[in-house]
């Protein structure tokens, strides 16, 4: 058996993978409605022995657009916002979410004219001091928000010192009754007698 006919598929699927990213990338915006109904009427195709559904990495999270992180310094979240000037993008808190909400008008570009909008909720914890969210903007167009957890109180309490007696606590507790006693005898003369 030939192995011409398995190169040859080979290299017509990698040429029409390509192709069908190359529909779906969309200059690197968002699929609308229409474009996964036209890639869903397309039939799937074997590849190695498994179907190959290209649409499936775009579901996947691996994209670079936003990065959420929680640990116990700080709370911080990066995200993409190259294609939004800084007066198009607003940041706000509502009930303990952080809300990034940008928008532009249509505008044309080489494929013809665009809009844009978006918006973003993150879940602030509860232990990051929102009156610290600070945000920056990179040159590459990465917009960086972060804020400081709250540090707990721990000096509220006080460290009680351990004084050592170098004596045992059973002995040390009859022979002081003893010794009470006799106190009181010698203070009270009505107890001589």
């Amino acid at each position: 058996m030939s192995l011409l006919p398995h190169l040859i598929n080979a290299l017509v699927d990698d040429y029409d993978r390509r192709h069908w990213l190359s529909d779906l990338n969309d200059h690197q915006l968002y699929l609308t409605p229409a474009d996964i109904l036209q890639i869903t009427q397309r039939p799937t195709t074997r590849s190695g022995g498994q179907m190959r559904r290209p649409w499936r990495n775009l579901a996947g999270g691996d994209s670079n657009v936003s990065t959420f992180s929680s640990n116990k310094n700080e709370f911080k979240v990066n995200l993409d916002v190259q294609q939004f000037k800084p007066d198009e993008l607003k940041l706000k808190v509502v009930d303990g979410f952080l809300v990034v909400d940008g928008k532009h008008e249509e505008r044309s570009d080489e494929h013809g004219f665009i809009s844009r909008q978006f918006t973003r909720r993150y879940k602030i914890p509860e232990d990051v001091d929102q009156e610290k969210l600070n945000s920056h903007l990179s040159s590459d167009g990465v917009l960086s928000i972060s804020a400081p957890k709250i540090v707990k109180d721990e000096a509220r309490g006080r460290e009680i010192p351990i004084v050592q007696t170098n004596q045992p606590a059973v002995q040390q507790s009859s022979q002081s009754k003893q010794g009470q006693k006799e106190e009181e005898k010698k203070d009270d003369p009505q107890m001589e007698s």
